[in-house]
């Protein structure tokens, strides 16, 4: 059985870094909300608890019982995590007057605790925090300072039970990974030995035993996300998999072709649709972002539905959701960012089971599990892309000519990218057709056409992002490149903003 380390998630905006920081140790971690802890589980080897957006003495703040978890597993608080087992035990946690947030070091620590081996002195430490510990209860013991916050982390004397207030979790964190592996390998004992090889073992395994000889269909997407879990899929259970591609009108130039072509080479049984006609129809008109989405979404289940009715006996829909189509649907404090029309609708329409293979997956270990199944490599380093596709790259209203320009425009961005080997090194790009005109000159004529802006960014998990530094001169020629091709194209910006505090999609 796969031991793993729980992360209860009590709403932080990190919580899923903590569990990136655990799987790089080589652990299996799953991240459970607050109040889910599993019970009688004989895998698991310890206990972190998140941050949180709420104050312990909120009321609506998340609590939980700790007895049940403290008498079996070791347990490591992180900010709200570490606060909320202070104030459980009669500890004094007050708002820290001005909020404390950015790099800070350590300029005292217990350098024997367990915790802090190998944590070099005055190592810096990510703060995000409005209360502080002032006062540890008597069983208590202080093990690093800062300059400001003197209970900066702690032990309960002869328990497992640590809390730190800043964030390890954080590339900010000099030594967090050091602090992490502590607590996770030496503490709680995990052996290390969860890869993307003992992932695919154990998948298929369970894949079998959950599906037997059932027939399932899956949505590919032309992704990495659909095309790993089609081909998981395909190693589980062969030719009971049936694969529906649906062409929205929206795909990057030329690829619904050569996607499909991509899923005949890897012996996957796919049904193609051209549906475009019908997604431009129901667009006609549309010009908000979150109603471009629901029309495609549900445009998409309909289509879907209708290709797989046509199949006899299917009881399981397959997905390719990975965890942070999860957290960006819905998180623990209910609010919806975006929505995806991957994670909902489906399986109440089709009324089929949901089987979700790389549902707890990030996407660096999405193409981790690709290489280990012998994929080919420009499938799994492929840019994510959204599922409505280009319809939120185009701001306002849809038609065809507007596609078009965007689908020229696009192609000649993500081709430079290839051409001056640069794609391998940006997360994710595109180029947004915006909704004005500008003047220009073209020969002896004044113009009035659209404007693009080119985006690309850097990331590891898409939760946060930087914009990417692209060479000047490359920028250049991709501008001169789309406004000399690109019939209706005048101009073209280049995005530099981060996320947070902007997204990577502008719609």
């Amino acid at each position: 059985m796969q031991e793993k380390i729980i992360i209860l998630d009590f709403g932080s905006q990190t919580t899923q870094l903590i569990g990136r920081r655990v799987r790089e140790l080589s652990t299996y971690c799953e991240i459970v909300p607050y109040n889910k802890m599993p019970e009688n589980d004989p895998t698991v080897k310890g206990v972190i608890l998140s941050g949180s957006p709420f104050s312990v003495y909120d009321k609506n703040a998340f609590k939980i019982d700790l007895n049940q978890i403290s008498n079996k597993y070791p347990i490591l608080g992180i900010c709200y995590g570490a606060q909320f087992i202070a104030y459980l035990n009669n500890g004094k946690v007050e708002p820290a007057g001005s909020r404390e947030y950015g790099r800070a070091h350590l300029d005292w620590v217990e350098q024997n605790n367990p915790l802090f081996k190998g944590v070099k002195e005055h190592t810096q430490v990510w703060m995000s925090h409005g209360d502080t510990i002032t006062v540890i209860p008597q069983e208590f013991k202080k093990i690093a300072s800062t300059d400001k916050v003197e209970i900066a982390a702690y032990q309960v004397e002869n328990q497992k039970i640590w809390g730190v207030q800043f964030h390890p979790e954080v590339f900010h964190t000099e030594d967090g990974t050091q602090m992490l592996k502590n607590f996770v390998v030496d503490i709680c004992g995990c052996k290390q030995d969860w890869s993307a090889a003992s992932f695919i073992e154990t998948t298929v395994a369970e894949l079998k035993e959950q599906l037997g000889n059932d027939k399932v269909v899956l949505g590919l997407s032309g992704g990495v996300d659909s095309s790993v879990a089609a081909v998981l899929l395909n190693r589980a259970i062969g030719k009971n998999l049936t694969c529906i591609f649906v062409d929205h009108g929206m795909l990057r130039k030329n690829e619904f072709k050569n996607v499909m072509h991509d899923y005949e080479c890897l012996g996957l049984n796919v049904i193609g649709v051209d549906a475009s006609a019908k997604f431009f129809k129901e667009l006609e008109g549309v010009s908000e972002p979150e109603s471009k989405r629901k029309i495609i979404g549900k445009g998409f289940i309909d289509v879907f539905d209708e290709e797989a009715h046509k199949i006899q006996d299917v009881k399981w829909l397959a997905q390719g959701t990975i965890y942070p189509d999860c957290i960006e649907s819905l998180s623990i404090t209910g609010t919806v960012i975006k929505s995806h029309h991957n994670v909902g609708g489906l399986p109440e329409k089709m009324n089929l089971k949901l089987c979700e293979p790389l549902r707890l997956l990030f996407k660096d270990e999405v193409r981790r599990v690709g290489r280990e199944l012998k994929m080919p490599e420009h499938l799994i380093t492929r840019h994510p892309f959204p599922g409505p596709g280009l319809a939120v790259r185009i701001l306002g209203d849809i038609t065809a000519e507007k596609v078009r320009i965007l689908q020229d425009a696009d192609d000649i961005f993500i081709q430079g990218l290839r051409d001056w080997g640069l794609y391998d090194k940006v997360w994710q790009a595109g180029v947004i057709l915006l909704p004005v005109q500008s003047v220009g000159v073209m020969g002896d004529e004044r113009t009035y056409e659209r404007a693009v802006a080119l985006r690309a960014v850097t990331s590891t998990d898409a939760m946060t992002a930087d914009w990417a530094h692209l060479p000047y001169d490359f920028l250049g020629k991709v501008s001169n490149d789309i406004i000399n091709k690109v019939k209706g194209v005048n101009r073209v910006t280049y995005d530099i903003s981060s996320k947070p505090p902007s997204t990577i999609e502008w719609e």
